[in-house]
């Protein structure tokens, strides 16, 4: 019952096993890795949800 779990690397969708010797998982790799991260800090990827209100910033426009 050793079954190893392979896995779609979510950016190249190149597969790879889920393992503790992959490092980058659930990347297959340190680049797939980074890209991901440039892709949520340039906002391409978001959580779906309401906009949030800055409660400081509503209070000084009300003056």
């Amino acid at each position: 019952m050793n079954q190893k779990t392979i896995i779609t690397c979510p950016t190249c969708k190149k597969t790879s096993v889920w393992d503790t010797q992959n490092a980058f998982r659930p990347f297959c790799s340190e680049r797939c890795k980074l890209i991901d991260l440039g892709d949520w800090a340039s906002e391409k990827h978001r959580v779906a949800g309401d906009p949030v209100s800055n409660q400081d910033e509503d209070d000084t426009n009300q003056d």
